[in-house]
């Protein structure tokens, strides 16, 4: 048994090898899965949830430069290493844009960046406020690769640290659905009759409230945050893997091994866990592979609307929203960028679990 299985294995992952498309999908979600989890080694500012301010450069195009004076701050960042590889670092220093600086008479005198063609306040500073009165260090040009949002972030920070909530989203509430959508679809399907009806009467009752808005009635009932927004999404999206569920063994349970393993005296919760669900896998994935596109872009909507993951954490969605108005301000990008990378991710999703379904068929 173990060498068909394995066989069977090695079968669907050639098949799956030979899906350009879905191979291509992989590599993807493979690598957007790296960036959400190590984004803060990636981003330019690694502040917690990329939130350092540059009001004076807010809304500047993608490859903007300019020379930031940093600050030195007598506080201190004391979390841990851990802690600051996933979490970012806690923001303790100044920084400021500068268009020119000197020295003179052990003070650094430099003017303020206050937009092109405009003069920006000049200011003075003691040399003694940097270690050893060496300044050198703490001037450097910076460029925004992606350029600033309208407080004055850098976007592809931002951008970077906002994947971890659309990628891992749709984790946590494929894994919601899927735990509610087996039980109780697998329940309906076997035993039938009026435990059938039942969940059947549940289902369409879920079915029927439009999913946005049975989204953000749960969302209120959790309270707005991080976590209430994945609880909530999974809640919504069960009712598919259930009537899918349900479907399937309704199917099966008709078929001769079934059968056999009634005989054997073998327990319901074994026929269906051991004997029927690995036979209904290739349904699942694609139905787990479209909900996990479903929830991205759920998320995304709830952000917009503003009761999604809240300021200042960054989130895809919530970039769209603050930005949706410079599309008609000459700086459309500021919408697009987050935009663009939403459908890529979406669509890295349908098409894996499209060559997934079809690696799995074992009919063709």
């Amino acid at each position: 048994m173990s060498k068909t299985n394995s066989s069977l294995t090695s079968l669907a992952l050639q098949k799956f090898k030979t899906n350009l498309w879905g191979v291509i999908s992989f590599w993807v979600i493979v690598v957007i899965g790296l960036i959400s989890i190590f984004a803060y080694v990636l981003v330019p500012d690694s502040s917690k949830n990329a939130n350092q301010m540059h009001l004076p450069i807010h809304s500047k195009a993608p490859g903007f430069k300019v020379e930031i004076l940093e600050l030195p701050s007598v506080e201190k960042d004391e979390s841990s290493f851990i802690s600051r590889l996933f979490f970012g670092k806690t923001n303790t220093k100044t920084e400021i844009p500068i268009t020119n600086y000197s020295v003179e008479n052990n003070l650094l005198h430099y003017t303020e960046y206050a937009g092109e063609g405009l003069i920006g306040q000049q200011k003075t500073i003691e040399l003694s406020v940097f270690p050893n009165n060496n300044y050198e260090p703490y001037i450097a040009e910076r460029t925004f690769v992606f350029g600033t949002d309208k407080y004055g972030r850098d976007y592809l920070s931002r951008i970077l640290v906002g994947a971890r909530i659309s990628f891992f989203i749709g984790f946590v509430a494929v894994f919601i659905s899927l735990l509610v959508g087996l039980f109780m679809g697998s329940i309906a399907g076997y035993y039938g009759g009026k435990v059938d009806a039942f969940i059947m009467w549940i289902i369409n009752i879920t079915w029927s409230i439009p999913t946005l808005l049975l989204v953000i009635a749960i969302t209120l009932a959790l309270g707005k945050g991080f976590w209430q927004v994945f609880i909530a999404v999974g809640l919504t999206m069960w009712v598919e893997v259930a009537r899918v569920v349900r479907g399937q063994i309704i199917s099966a349970k008709q078929l001769q091994y079934v059968t056999a393993a009634r005989a054997l005296g073998f327990t319901d919760f074994r026929i269906i866990t051991k004997h029927i669900l690995p036979n209904i896998m290739a349904p699942l994935i694609v139905i787990s592979a479209a909900n996990f596109a479903a929830a991205i872009l759920i998320e995304s909507g709830l952000s917009f609307l503003g009761i999604g993951a809240q300021p200042p954490m960054a989130s895809w969605g919530a970039m769209i929203k603050d930005h949706y108005n410079y599309i008609i301000l000459g700086k459309p990008y500021l919408a697009i960028i987050p935009g663009i990378c939403i459908m890529v991710l979406v669509m890295a999703f349908m098409l894996i679990g499209n060559a997934l379904r079809d690696a799995l068929d074992v009919k063709s």
